[in-house]
C-alpha cells in the first residue's frame, strides 16, 4: 500500500501575482495537482509563473463533494496543493472541510505560509497588533450584526472584519451606533496599484465613504479596542437603557435625551445605542440565516 500523500495548504497572493515564497511555487510546480477556488484565477497565477500542474475546482458549492474525491487521491499517495481565490485557504475562505477530513483521516498536511489580508492589514493600520479578534464577514442579516457587535462593545482587542466595498458604509455606521466613536482603519485594494489606507474616527470614514460615488475593491475594516477606563461606562449604558426598554415608560427619543445627560455623550449617539439594543434581543434567531460571506480577502 503506498504511503499518502501530502495535503499543503499553500497562500497565494492578495493582489500583487509577486507576493508568493519560493518555497510556495516549488509545491505548486511539484504537486500532481491543485486545488482551487477559481481555476480560472489560479490559472492565471500559474501562467505568470510558468507553472503547469493539473488543476481542479474546490469551492463552497462543491466542497462536500469534491472532498471526498481528493481524500481518495491522497491515500494513494498523490499530493496535493489547496489554495483560494487569494491569501490563505481556510481563512474565511473554502478549505477548513479538506483539511478538517485530511487530519481526521490521519493523512499528512502541511501549510505553506504566505500572505493573508487581516495581516497585511494590521500590520500597516497603526493600531495595537499585541492582541486582535479577526471576525471574518459580519453576518448578512441585520439582528446578527446587532447581536455580534453587543457582544463586542467592551472588547479590549482590535477587532478586524472583512466586507464588500458596497456593504461597508452601512456596517461603519452600524459599529459606530453601538461602540461610539473609535479610531478605525479601512484598507483596500492592498498591493495593488490603488492600494489606499483610510484611517481616522468612525464618524470621519462615514463621511468620507458617504462622499464616494463608488468604492472598488474587497475591504479589511479595524476599529480601536474599547479602552478599559472606558469598557465599565458602555456596560453601564447599556445596562440603563436595558432598564429604560424594560420599563417602557418613555419613548426613545426621551431614554436618549436622558441617557446622553447621565452619560456624558451626544443624543444621536445615544439614539443610535437604543435602537441597536432594542433591535438585538428581540430578533429571533436566525436559524438557515446565510454563512458568513468567503471572498478572496485572506
Amino acid at each position: 500500500m503506498p504511503a499518502p500523500g501530502t495535503l499543503y495548504v499553500v497562500a497565494t497572493p492578495i493582489g500583487n501575482m509577486d507576493d508568493i515564497t519560493l518555497r510556495a511555487l516549488k509545491i505548486l510546480q511539484a504537486v500532481d495537482r491543485i486545488a482551487a477556488e477559481d481555476t480560472r484565477r489560479t490559472g492565471r497565477l500559474l501562467t505568470h509563473h510558468g507553472i503547469q500542474t493539473r488543476l481542479v475546482s474546490y469551492h463552497e458549492h462543491n466542497e462536500r463533494q469534491r472532498t471526498g474525491e481528493l481524500l481518495a487521491c491522497l491515500a494513494r499517495g498523490e499530493s496535493i496543493a489547496l489554495v483560494s481565490d487569494a491569501g490563505t485557504p481556510a481563512i474565511s475562505d473554502p478549505g477548513y472541510v479538506l483539511v478538517h477530513e485530511a487530519v481526521q483521516n490521519g493523512l499528512p498536511v502541511s501549510p505553506i505560509p504566505g500572505p493573508s489580508a487581516v495581516i497585511t492589514a494590521l500590520s500597516a493600520a497603526g493600531l495595537p497588533t499585541d492582541a486582535f479578534l479577526f471576525l471574518g464577514f459580519p453576518p448578512r442579516k441585520s439582528g446578527r450584526r446587532q447581536r455580534e457587535l453587543q457582544s463586542l462593545a467592551t472588547e479590549s482587542r482590535t477587532l478586524v472584519w472583512y466586507e464588500s466595498p458596497h456593504r461597508i458604509a452601512r456596517f461603519v455606521e452600524e459599529v459606530q451606533g453601538v461602540f461610539g466613536e473609535r479610531f478605525a482603519v479601512i484598507g483596500r485594494e492592498m498591493t495593488k496599484r490603488y492600494e489606499e489606507f483610510m484611517r481616522g474616527p468612525l464618524s470621519e470614514l462615514l463621511r468620507a465613504l458617504n462622499g464616494r460615488a463608488d468604492i472598488k475593491g474587497e475591504v479589511t475594516f479595524l476599529v480601536s479596542g474599547c479602552d478599559r477606563a472606558n469598557a465599565d461606562s458602555a456596560a453601564q449604558i447599556h445596562d440603563a437603557i436595558d432598564r429604560g426598554l424594560k420599563e417602557g415608560q418613555k419613548g426613545h427619543s426621551a431614554l436618549a435625551r436622558d441617557i446622553a445627560a447621565a452619560y456624558g455623550i451626544s443624543r444621536r449617539e445615544a439614539y443610535d445605542m437604543i435602537l441597536a439594543r432594542r433591535e438585538a434581543p428581540l430578533r429571533p434567531a436566525d436559524d438557515g440565516d446565510e454563512a458568513r460571506d468567503s471572498r478572496h480577502l485572506t
